[in-house]
């Protein structure tokens, strides 16, 4: 089973990729949203030219390829282009079996429960609550993440006295039975963090992401170390000794790989399994819903440690259009839960309309065209 041909259709926000083999296999993978017209290109000049005429059966092999042949590149853009090859030759492989990925990964459930996560600063505490209540009403979300601080924020709020604000009004609000998520997107020095994170422990709040700048792991163990709420990161981390490092010295309480930024499903599972080892939960990040967040229903369906929740961006079509009717079918939450499919692969087709509208390229036998 050698694979022929790869195939990106990219706009600026989604880059699809298609992968095929001699024996008439078809695998839908996706690379990293943002930027992923570049990242498509990344596709054709750093991932297809050794990839092509490799075992499509053997993903390990093709992932270890590339990263060892291009070792002197590796960097974002690398791997944000190999999970888009990663995940359409799992995809392919599931197809083959007949059964779902999280089904090859061990996976016997049908559903995982959700969190509802909002992307915005630019709200309101109160319009933040009400949005989060008709959610709630409509899709029976029990966990609710929002966000704090201000983005790489040096101890400054997105406005002053937002931060405690929204958190109080959270938690008013939605009740003492709702479960309460905070991300401060790298907001914090370790001795603001640690402050906020009191004040985080007293409204109850039990998910506290990214405090400090993902950069300075000390700072994330200090913070960690000292609060009993849970300290999460990593979404931003692609290198495996970073992620050691991370795990090891107990930087953090629950560990939030990206699929698309690690370079895809192979290498999630690695650090899936070193958390595992250590005793951490894994939950992964998926902040759009593109296929990342399918990707992540699976992995997360799948894997020993999987975290409490999936999770799930509320924004819609007017805050992201761009991840609006790429594949059916869509996502479909029952009370509080994301339903997954059983259907082989990744169980989706691709819009041919979008499709029609991507700016397309092949990677076929070493040529470009």
């Amino acid at each position: 089973m050698i694979i022929t041909s790869i195939e990106t259709f990219a706009n600026e926000y989604v880059a699809l990729v298609r992968v095929r083999t001699d024996e008439g296999d078809e695998g839908w993978g996706q690379v990293s949203p943002y930027n992923a017209d570049i990242t498509a290109e990344i596709v054709h000049r750093q991932v297809a030219q050794h990839v092509l005429g490799q075992d499509a059966a053997d993903i390990e092999a093709v992932t270890r390829t590339v990263l060892d042949r291009e070792h002197k590149f590796q960097g974002t853009y690398l791997y944000r282009a190999l999970c888009g090859v990663d995940t359409a030759l799992w995809d392919i492989r599931g197809k083959r079996a007949e059964q779902s990925v999280s089904q090859l990964l061990g996976g016997s459930r049908d559903r995982f429960p959700v969190y509802a996560s909002s992307m915005q600063r630019d709200i309101t505490p109160e319009h933040e609550a009400e949005r989060m209540l008709e959610l709630r009403e409509r899709h029976g979300y029990r966990a609710f993440k929002f966000r704090i601080g201000a983005e790489c924020g040096h101890d400054v709020d997105h406005w002053p006295g937002r931060t405690e604000d929204i958190v109080k009004t959270m938690r008013t609000r939605l009740g003492d039975d709702a479960i309460l998520m905070v991300d401060a997107n790298s907001a914090y020095t370790p001795k603001k963090a640690i402050e906020v994170g009191r004040m985080l422990a007293d409204y109850g709040v039990s998910h506290y992401e990214e405090p400090c700048p993902y950069w300075e792991l000390e700072w994330t163990r200090e913070v960690c170390a000292a609060l009993d709420i849970d300290v999460t990161g990593g979404e931003q981390d692609n290198n495996m000794i970073v992620w050691k490092q991370m795990i090891d010295s107990r930087a953090v309480d629950i560990v939030q790989p990206d699929i698309c930024y690690m370079g895809g499903i192979t290498r999630s599972l690695q650090v899936a399994d070193y958390a595992r080892a250590a005793g951490l939960p894994c939950t992964l990040h998926s902040a759009n819903l593109s296929l990342v967040t399918l990707f992540s229903l699976h992995f997360m369906a799948a894997i020993e440690n999987a975290g409490k929740y999936v999770e799930f961006t509320i924004e819609g079509a007017e805050y992201y259009p761009w991840q609006d009717r790429i594949f059916a079918p869509g996502f479909e939450i029952r009370d509080g839960d994301l339903l997954l499919s059983d259907a082989p692969g990744w169980g989706i087709e691709v819009d041919p309309e979008w499709i029609a509208l991507s700016a397309y390229k092949v990677s076929y036998n070493g040529d470009r065209f």
